[in-house]
C-alpha cells in the first residue's frame, strides 16, 4: 500500500490549494469542509494500485463535489492525474479516458450552465478559452501515463526475454552434459561389460587371457573416469576454461584399440585432403563415431566395422557400417545415443541418418558442415567450441 506517496500528495494537494485560494477571492474561501473534501480525494490513492478502476471515478467524483461547492482551482487535479496514472499503467486506459472524460464534462456544466445555482454566489460563466487548456491537460495525462505503462511493458518483456534465454542456456547446457556423460560411459562400460564376461569365461581355462581382459577393464574405467571428472569439472567452475582439450578425431585410433579389446576389428578409411577441424566439429565427429562403434559393440552381431572419413569442401562426413545381423531389442541402439547423435549433428547445421541397409547391416552416416579454422582461432559459427 502506496501511503508513504499518497500522504506526500495530500499534503501538497491541500498546501497547495490554500496558496491557490489567495489569488481566487472570487471562490469559497477553503475552510475545513474544503480541506476535507482534498483529503477525502487523496484518500482513494492509498489503493490505487489494487483497485484502480473504483479509485479512479472515486476521486473524479470527490473533485467534481469540490467544485460544486466552489472551491478555488488549484492542486485538487494533480489527484485526478494521480489515479488516472495509475489506472492505465494497470492497464485500464478507457477507465481513464472515460473518467477524465466525465469530469471535463461535469466541469462544462458547472462553469457554463449549472452555476447560476451553486456557490460562489454572483458567480458569472467561465470563460470559454481555459476549456482548451482543461482538454490538453486530459490530453497529457492520458499520453504521459501511455508513455510509461508502454516503457513498463517493455522492460518487463526485456526481463522476461532475458529469464527465458537464461533457462534456454540451461537447458541447452544440461542437455550437453547429458550427451557427454551417456557418449562417454555407454561407450566406456560397453567395453568394460564385453571384457567382463570375457574374464569371468577364461578365468578358470586361460588365466593370462583373463588377465588381459582385467587389464582392459582398468583402462576403460580410467579413461571414463578422467573424462567424467572432465565434464564435473566445468560444472564446478562455470565459465572456466576446461583443462584439457575436448576429445576430436586424432584420438581415433585409441577408439579402434578399445573396440579390439571389445572384440570388434574396425578398419578406418579417409578421403580427401585432411585439415583441421573446429573444436565444436571435432568434438561431434568423435562423439558420433564413438557412439556409432558402441552400438555395434551393444546391438550388433558382427564383430566387423568400417568407419570412412571423408573431407570435403566445407563439409565433413562420416560413415560407419557394421555387417550384422541386430541383436537384441533395439536394433542399431535407438535408445538415447542416436538421438544424442542427432543433436551433436543438428547444433552445428548438420545431418544425421541411420538405419538398417538393404543387405542386413546397419550404417550411420552424418555430414556435417565445418570451415577451415584461421590460425588465431576458429571462424564462423562452425568454430564454437563445445567443452565437453
Amino acid at each position: 500500500m502506496p501511503w508513504r506517496s499518497t500522504v506526500v500528495i495530500a499534503v501538497v494537494v491541500v498546501a497547495g490549494s490554500g496558496f491557490a485560494a489567495r489569488g481566487q477571492t472570487d471562490r469559497e474561501a477553503l475552510d475545513a469542509a474544503g480541506r476535507a473534501l482534498l483529503l477525502l480525494g487523496a484518500a482513494p490513492l492509498l489503493f490505487r494500485h489494487r483497485w484502480p478502476v473504483p479509485v479512479v471515478f472515486g476521486v473524479v467524483a470527490v473533485t467534481l463535489g469540490y467544485l460544486v461547492a466552489g472551491y478555488p482551482y488549484g492542486p485538487v487535479f494533480a489527484l485526478v492525474a494521480v489515479a488516472c496514472f495509475a489506472a492505465v499503467v494497470h492497464g485500464h486506459r478507457t477507465a481513464a479516458a472515460w473518467a477524465l472524460g466525465l469530469l471535463w464534462a461535469g466541469h462544462l456544466l458547472l462553469a457554463h450552465w449549472l452555476y447560476r445555482w451553486l456557490p460562489p454566489v454572483g458567480d458569472g460563466p467561465a470563460p470559454w478559452g481555459q476549456e482548451l487548456p482543461a482538454a490538453a491537460f486530459a490530453v497529457a495525462v492520458l499520453a504521459a501515463s501511455e508513455a510509461v505503462r508502454v516503457r513498463r511493458e517493455q522492460r518487463a518483456q526485456l526481463r522476461a526475454g532475458r529469464a527465458a534465454a537464461e533457462r534456454r542456456r540451461a537447458d541447452e547446457e544440461r542437455l550437453r552434459i547429458a550427451r557427454e556423460l551417456h557418449d562417454v560411459l555407454a561407450h566406456s562400460i560397453s567395453v568394460i561389460n564385453v571384457q567382463a564376461g570375457v574374464g569371468l569365461a577364461l578365468l578358470d581355462s586361460d588365466p593370462e587371457q583373463a588377465r588381459s581382459a582385467l587389464t582392459t577393464i582398468k583402462a576403460a574405467s580410467r579413461e571414463a573416469l578422467g573424462e567424467v571428472r572432465q565434464v564435473l569439472d566445468t560444472l564446478r567452475a562455470p565459465g572456466a576454461a576446461p583443462r584439457t582439450p575436448a576429445p576430436g578425431l586424432d584420438r581415433l585410433p585409441e577408439l579402434v584399440e578399445q573396440a579390439a579389446a571389445a572384440g570388434l576389428t574396425v578398419a578406418v578409411e579417409t578421403g580427401g585432403p585432411p585439415g583441421p577441424l573446429p573444436p565444436g566439429a571435432d568434438l561431434a565427429a568423435f562423439r558420433i563415431v564413438q557412439e556409432a562403434l558402441t552400438n555395434v559393440v551393444r546391438h550388433s552381431g558382427s564383430r566387423t566395422a568400417r568407419v570412412r572419413i571423408a573431407h570435403g569442401s566445407g563439409v565433413l562426413a562420416l560413415t560407419v557400417d557394421d555387417d550384422g545381423p541386430a541383436t537384441g531389442t533395439e536394433e542399431g541402439g535407438s535408445g538415447n545415443g542416436l538421438a544424442g547423435m542427432r543433436e551433436r549433428a543438428a547444433a552445428l547445421g548438420g545431418t544425421i541418418e541411420a538405419g538398417a541397409r538393404p543387405d542386413g547391416g546397419f550404417r550411420v552416416h552424418a555430414v556435417l558442415p565445418v570451415r577451415p579454422t584461421h590460425p588465431m582461432g576458429p571462424v564462423g559459427p562452425a568454430g564454437s567450441e563445445e567443452a565437453p
